[in-house]
């Protein structure tokens, strides 16, 4: 999964040996809003990888990640058994059984906390409606004040409500947790495709700005809310509040993540 670039060059290269003489094939161009058609590669923006895991072996790597909120969770509950390794990849799945709803959620908050870099997940969205896929990190200190640089910001790099459009996520921020809580106010993004096959994920978090990135393009800046704090990540598949919210769900689902990375400068 993680070598698939040079696959499907060799099968463009094929097409085209079988295109009619004198035809130039044209390239598709991705169909998105993103900011900007230039990729990001954090290497070249002075980064370098500290961080990562690529879910090899046969069980989450508990110096890294642990199931998160295991039991109750709005509608549902968190499960440990929803959590599974295999093939190189972290597999988050929701399901019902009997009477319950099951779904699952692990983070870095005991192993791993940091605050500014480039943070990328290569990642295959969940099928149905309802139940959503997220990456995002979380403040432990965020209930405990208004100033996001001193209490910091829940910052949801990425999620998926494919109620929205089968190629549209969000991004959101949100700080001061309590009776004024503040947000960002949810960005919005399309990508052509982006409900089929692999995708990376990526937030660059810098002193000054939040950068929201699709495959390499950016998305969307923010300059509010910006945290000064070390923070944890978590990946997740989350359970919708309502049993309504549920009507339209594929069970069982599963978020499937193939590597997490972080970068620093």
């Amino acid at each position: 999964m993680k070598n698939l670039i040079p696959v499907l060059a060799t099968c463009m290269c094929m097409m085209s040996a079988c295109l009619p003489s004198g035809k130039k094939e044209t390239m598709k161009v991705p169909v998105n809003n993103a900011l900007t058609q230039d990729v990001f590669v954090p290497e070249d923006h002075g980064y370098k990888l500290v961080w990562e895991d690529n879910f090899d072996g046969t069980e989450l790597d508990t110096t890294k990640w642990k199931c998160r909120q295991t039991g109750p969770r709005r509608i549902g509950y968190n499960d440990p058994s929803m959590v599974k390794v295999e093939n190189g990849n972290l597999l988050l799945m929701y399901d019902i059984k009997k009477d319950s709803v099951l779904a699952s959620m692990v983070g870095t908050g005991e192993t791993y906390m940091t605050t500014y870099g480039y943070f990328e997940c290569r990642a295959k969205l969940q099928k149905g409606d309802g139940p959503w896929a997220a990456f995002w990190f979380q403040s432990p200190q965020i209930s405990n004040g208004e100033d996001p640089g001193k209490f910091g910001t829940e910052i949801d790099i990425f999620e998926y409500f494919k109620g929205l459009g089968a190629d549209t996520l969000t991004h959101c921020l949100h700080w001061a947790y309590g009776p004024n809580q503040k947000s960002s106010g949810q960005m919005t993004s399309y990508l052509e495709g982006l409900s089929e096959g692999f995708h990376t994920f990526a937030l660059e978090w810098t002193d000054q700005k939040y950068s929201f990135f699709i495959d390499g393009l950016k998305y969307h800046e923010q300059t509010v809310g910006i945290s000064n704090i070390d923070e944890y990540m978590i990946l997740s598949m989350e359970i919708p509040a309502t049993l309504e919210g549920i009507k339209n769900a594929c069970a069982p689902d599963t978020f499937i993540v193939d590597y997490v990375k972080v970068y620093k400068r």
